[in-house]
């Protein structure tokens, strides 16, 4: 299950070794209702060898802005505290397995 990252728990979280995949998107973003299913697929499959979680863009201000996330869905792939790749908009379910397999 993808985890929920928030304002007060997204620092501490890109900061450990395990890859980090967020994906900003918000109730009323239809896109970002029609790939949750897939995320959450995806976070189960990889469960304990990467951290796929979910920022409610109109919940976390803060970790929005600081990420200048402006269109979503956008998904972020982080490793070793830095971004490596991201994604803006719907994405199929291979597509996102094979961005997750690149943070491996």
């Amino acid at each position: 299950m993808a985890l929920e990252i928030l304002d007060s728990t997204w620092e501490n979280l890109i900061a450990g070794e395990t890859p980090v995949v967020m994906d900003f998107w918000a109730e009323w973003c239809g896109p970002c209702r029609a790939i949750a299913p897939i995320v959450e697929e995806v976070a189960r499959k990889y469960e304990g060898k990467v951290i796929i979680g979910k920022v409610n863009v109109d919940d976390n201000p803060n970790i929005t802005m600081n990420f200048g996330i402006k269109n979503i869905p956008t998904l972020i792939f982080m490793k070793g505290g830095e971004i490596v790749d991201k994604h803006v908009g719907a994405i199929r379910k291979e597509d996102l397995e094979a961005k997750v397999n690149n943070l491996l």
